[in-house]
């Protein structure tokens, strides 16, 4: 199979595809959102390809996205041609993501999965993609254990129970400033998100969600789907939100086990362990999930110990509690051009210095400039690698005024001074 065309993204914010690598400090990086379940002969071939092409380092983003770093010019296309043949189904268009268990998930309300699929289609019709901002993204929730309710989005599918069964509650923008719309049917959700977007595109080709319910309102886009809205007849229970590391029952009666990437990487050698122990357990194959982590699919619940204790072994993350959870770290420099600290070299310390906050309030950001790409929202402490030195901002974003800078090698102790105050605010 001829590789595609190796091009450097010009449109500006656009994904760093198989086709379009992104330059980095490291090399080329490319990014797979893949669609479902990944068998594990395939994951072991992206991973050893990982090695072949890149690197060997693979990340898993806060979306749920796969990436391969240290691509070269004439190896990113060679990466391609081997993840061509493999049958890893991948987004290639306007983001469209699920839940991570869509369509196993035994207390989902709507297929997720299905309906992902039918939006894909019907926005691969349009020329949406051509006219609206490259950072545009779709989110349905199929109304399952493990909800996207976190991911930030622009337009957003939610399944919640009726007294005539399950509907879709639509809304737009993003997170707490997101705007409800009203309920239409599972089978006019993808006709929704169109007409969303088509709306969207009329405020420009840059224009985001958010920014333009902001300045505009919401009343173009609920005159758009108008004709599809229906009334819902019962009251809202709470939404529990699910923790994608630890077991998870799907339908059938196996059983999905979710492991997390500590810092959201991994070697390319220690996936392909991972996938090894996954296929001595009996699994079926892996899903990514958003959070860095994952799900190992398919599993007899006789063999979740042994899964789990290999992937300790190895170094990933399967209890909820671990404290690398409570850091987020870019990759920093020398790996980012931007950087100007090592935010990912730095994080196994910073998460040793606050292991003792175990109740997960401490969120600690490390980006190695101020451009935030790891955590856009505020965090308990933000650290922003400047000129000067590591930034420290209590409760914001990058974006925030400091209230200290250390040099990096008085950080530690810094944010051990900082989680002492925090623990009696």
């Amino acid at each position: 199979m001829t590789a595609p065309a190796l091009a450097v993204p010009q449109r500006r914010g656009a994904c760093p595809g198989l086709s379009a690598p992104m330059p980095t400090g490291d090399g080329l990086l490319v990014r797979l959102l893949p669609v479902g379940t990944i068998g594990l002969d395939a994951f072991r071939e992206l991973c050893a390809a990982a090695q072949r092409h890149g690197n060997g380092t693979v990340e898993i983003t806060s979306r749920g996205s796969i990436q391969i770093r240290g691509l070269g010019p004439v190896s990113a296309p060679r990466f391609a041609s081997t993840i061509a043949v493999l049958g890893i189904v991948t987004d290639d268009g306007i983001p469209v993501l699920s839940n991570p268990l869509a369509g196993l998930d035994p207390d989902e309300m709507v297929d997720a999965g299905a309906l992902a699929a039918d939006t894909r289609r019907a926005l691969a019709r349009s020329d949406l993609a051509q006219r609206l901002s490259a950072k545009i993204s779709v989110a349905i929730d199929g109304g399952g254990a493990l909800n996207v309710d976190h991911l930030p989005t622009d337009v957003r599918l939610r399944a919640e129970a009726s007294d005539a069964g399950a509907i879709l509650a639509v809304s737009i923008g993003d997170g707490a400033e997101a705007s409800e719309l009203g309920f239409v049917a599972p089978h006019d959700g993808s006709a929704a998100v169109v007409r969303l977007l088509e709306t969207l595109a009329r405020h420009g080709r840059d224009a985001r969600a958010r920014d333009a319910v902001a300045k505009h309102d919401t009343i173009a886009f609920r005159a758009a789907i108008a004709d599809l809205v229906v009334n819902r007849s019962a009251e809202r229970p709470p939404r529990p939100s699910c923790d994608p590391i630890g077991v998870h029952r799907l339908r059938g009666g196996t059983l999905a086990c979710g492991v997390g990437l500590a810092f959201g990487h991994a070697d390319a050698n220690s996936l392909q362990r991972l996938a090894k122990a996954a296929t001595a357990a009996g699994a079926r194959g892996l899903r990514a999930a958003a959070g860095r982590a994952l799900l190992v699919i398919d599993l007899q619940p006789q063999s979740v110990p042994s899964l789990l204790a290999a992937a300790e072994t190895l170094g990933f993350i399967t209890r909820p509690d671990d404290p690398r959870r409570q850091v987020t770290a870019c990759a920093g420099a020398p790996i980012c051009a931007s950087a100007t600290i090592a935010a990912r070299a730095m994080a196994p310390q910073i998460a040793a210095a606050i292991a003792p906050r175990r109740d997960g309030a401490l969120k600690v950001h490390i980006s190695g400039c101020a451009k935030g790409c790891a955590h856009p929202a505020p965090a308990a402490l933000t650290v922003v690698g400047t000129p000067q030195g590591c930034a420290l901002i209590a409760g914001g974003t990058t974006r925030d005024a400091p209230f200290k800078v250390v040099a990096a090698d008085e950080l530690p102790a810094a944010i051990v001074e900082f989680a002492a105050g925090a623990r009696h605010v």
